[in-house]
């Protein structure tokens, strides 16, 4: 159980708290419907008027040495990506972050404040193109339309050049993708900033922080329960990845990239996570894991929160170095 006195969100400027606890508490409250439907137009509402989860556009002319724009990749399921690409580098190539955003399948997009914000500074802190998808949501669309939405982006970028969860079954799927589907797009590291993933037995983080900010278990129920299909249990492959139901022998890819795990001590999957670690390890792949005690869940979307920077150089130097094993240096 939090107590307000030991919640990390002390540390966050007060005016940012106020905004995140009136955003968290109207969500919780109304936009999740019991009957396992979600408020669009009061979600959206809500993105528009509250300054730190507002919608970003795109700047008509590049900033802080970024272009920015977003490409359209299937207008029938707005499915569509916006890039970041820097301005002031002359090699070639660069580095490509692929990056799919929070709000359990069904909320929140690659304009949404946060993820735009965080997509900037991966693209600046790494000299790298940043590739932010939008993928469509559930309950409207269950598993697996995520998961094709994903690889089909991806496939678009190979082929134009343009050089958590999704982001696992992303790795899974190209490990076994033959080399003539995708010729350009080499996956050489996976990062996943608390990944969101489930089981149907509760975890002792689960249990000891239902309530924490930014995510409860109620309402990480509620995503689940919207997102896979029918009739499944939070054991479905999809959730659980190494849990009852998982038959994918991941020991057998050898293209599976290695992958780093960031796991912040005040967010209830903390436990999915290191078991997400520890499944990695036990199947023989690369896996690295990085901890923030005072990290909750989404922390990394609030700019001035001790540990943001903290993990920005955790990630800058994962890349670094798979950028160097994969250069052979």
């Amino acid at each position: 159980m939090f107590g307000k006195q030991n919640s990390p969100l002390r540390l966050l400027p007060w005016k940012t708290r106020i905004a995140f606890t009136v955003y968290s508490c109207t969500i919780r409250g109304s936009a999740f419907r019991n009957d396992g439907t979600i408020n669009r137009r009061l979600l959206n509402f809500i993105n528009q008027i509250q300054s730190h989860f507002h919608t970003a556009k795109v700047p008509s002319e590049p900033i802080d040495g970024l272009k920015i724009s977003d490409v359209t990749v299937d207008p029938k399921r707005n499915l569509w990506f916006r890039l970041y690409t820097p301005t002031n580098i002359t090699t070639t190539p660069l580095p490509v972050f692929v990056y799919f955003h929070g709000g359990g399948f069904a909320y929140m997009s690659p304009d949404s404040k946060p993820f735009d914000t965080l997509c900037r500074r991966l693209s600046r802190d790494n000299s790298a193109v940043v590739v932010s998808i939008n993928y469509r949501y559930s309950p409207e669309f269950k598993y697996p339309s995520q998961h094709e939405d994903a690889f089909d982006a991806l496939k678009f970028i190979d082929k134009d050049s343009a050089g958590g969860n999704l982001s696992h079954h992303l790795a899974v799927r190209v490990a076994k993708t033959d080399n003539d589907e995708l010729k350009q797009v080499k996956v050489i590291g996976l990062i996943g900033i608390q990944p969101f993933f489930g089981g149907q037995e509760r975890t002792e983080s689960e249990i000891k922080l239902k309530n924490g900010p930014a995510l409860s278990l109620d309402r990480a129920d509620w995503f689940w329960k919207a997102f896979l299909p029918p009739g499944s249990n939070r054991d479905h492959f999809a959730c659980n990845v190494f849990g009852p139901n998982c038959s994918q022998d991941i020991s057998k890819l050898k293209k599976f990239p290695p992958t780093m795990v960031v796991v912040g001590k005040w967010d209830l999957l903390q436990d999915r996570q290191r078991r997400f670690y520890e499944g990695l390890k036990r199947f023989g792949k690369e896996a690295y894991i990085v901890e923030f005690p005072n990290a909750f869940h989404g922390f990394y979307s609030f700019t001035k929160f001790p540990e943001t920077p903290l993990l920005f150089q955790e990630v800058t130097k994962f890349v670094q170095n798979q950028l160097a094993k994969a250069s052979g240096k």
